[in-house]
């Protein structure tokens, strides 16, 4: 294990297994459907939104096409849900007399990044001095999914054992199968798009809290990122709220969508959180099935065959779901989201985003517009 030195970090404990979300909102333009870069107006309109804790509700991301929804701190999906819909509705409604809809996808069919302009910050212009070609690229849109944790004792148990479950939630959420006008191949372009930052992709297997902290005194003392925040990992500890951050989601289109992938990690952190709790040492598998996962899911989507276990053992990651889903049924009833959860069997039945988008694609002979207003008609809905 690398790094000498050790970088004390503090875990601000949540006594409870609380729920938070961010989903971030592509802002485009009524009649062109072309991005719009005009979410500095959009905030003016918008006002200060702010939650019970005093956090605001709505904040700037690295694009000016782009506005993230933030969650206060709750306990069930329903009221996570009902929450950011406020939101989302207040956004639609000071974005509309500027000619611009909402739309949530893991990236836009056919706008071209060089087009899009960059929300001044330091910290958005260090990012893109020193990543370039590759920052500039980052047209992307995610949902990032917090999970309180009592203890810093039991992160690495869990997001190793979570990893299991990577490719489920990638598939199922994939909605970026286009960039720049061309259909990739890929369910979620945005997933191997965002892993080329150099501090973001899969995490590191730690085996505990304390080799984290050498891995963070390490690239502290290299400068690899000035703070925790700068590690852009697709599950990561966040340390200043005390939980697990499961960033492997596409940009979801649908509320009924969000609520059932943010059920299914509640569940699955929940879940794995009170069997680490009870002494279970639980089964992972090693970084290079992990890799293999979610590249499956990103290229094939729902149709992936993934690895499930160490012994390199595989099945269709839909199959796979459904064992997950009932095994994870006692725990949706102890958190109140038994109605969300079953909500994530409809996904595969009536067709992730990723195949929407395709379908509507086809029937409208290729015309990509089709697509965006397909989109904004499901953030609507």
């Amino acid at each position: 294990m690398g790094g000498a030195g050790l970088h004390t970090v503090h875990w601000n404990s949540s006594p409870r297994p609380t729920l938070g979300v961010e989903w971030e909102i592509a802002l485009v333009d009524k009649r062109t459907r072309d991005l719009s870069n005009t979410a500095a107006e959009v905030f003016d309109a918008v006002g200060d939104l702010r939650a019970t804790d005093g956090r605001p509700q709505v904040t700037k991301e690295l694009l000016r096409n782009t506005v993230e929804i933030v969650s206060g701190i709750h306990d069930t999906v329903a009221e996570v849900v009902d929450d950011l819909s406020g939101t989302v509705d207040a956004v639609r409604r000071a974005a509309d007399p500027l000619g611009v809809d909402l739309f949530c996808a893991g990236t836009h069919p056919f706008a071209q990044w060089s087009t899009q302009q960059l929300t001044r910050s330091e910290h958005y212009d260090e990012l893109i001095e020193r990543t370039q070609w590759w920052g500039r690229q980052m047209l992307i849109w995610g949902v990032h999914v917090h999970v309180g944790i009592s203890h810093p004792d039991k992160v690495f148990p869990i997001l190793n054992h979570l990893l299991l479950a990577y490719p489920h939630l990638l598939a199922l959420s994939a909605s970026s199968p286009m960039w720049s006008g061309l259909d990739t191949g890929y369910a979620s372009n945005r997933a191997l798009m965002f892993q080329q930052l150099p501090t973001a992709g899969l995490p590191f297997q730690f085996e505990n809290w304390t080799q984290f902290e050498a891995f963070v005194h390490d690239q502290l003392k290299t400068g690899v990122f000035e703070q925790l925040g700068g590690m852009h990992w697709d599950i990561r500890p966040a340390p200043k709220w005390g939980t697990i951050e499961v960033r492997v989601c596409d940009g979801i289109s649908t509320r009924a969508e969000l609520s059932a992938l943010v059920a299914l990690i509640h569940c699955l952190v929940v879940d794995i959180d009170h069997r680490v709790s009870a002494g279970e040492t639980l089964p992972t598998i090693p970084p290079w099935h992990v890799q293999e996962n979610k590249w499956r899911a990103a290229r094939y989507g729902l149709d992936a065959i993934i690895i499930t276990d160490a012994a390199s053992n595989e099945r269709l990651v839909t199959d796979d779901l459904a064992d997950l889903l009932g095994r994870l049924e006692p725990t949706a009833k102890l958190l109140g989201c038994e109605k969300e959860l079953a909500l994530v069997a409809e996904i595969p039945q009536r067709g992730a985003s990723y195949q929407r988008q395709r379908r509507v694609a086809a029937a409208a002979q290729g015309d990509l517009i089709a697509v965006v207003d397909a989109l904004v008609k499901e953030l609507d809905a």
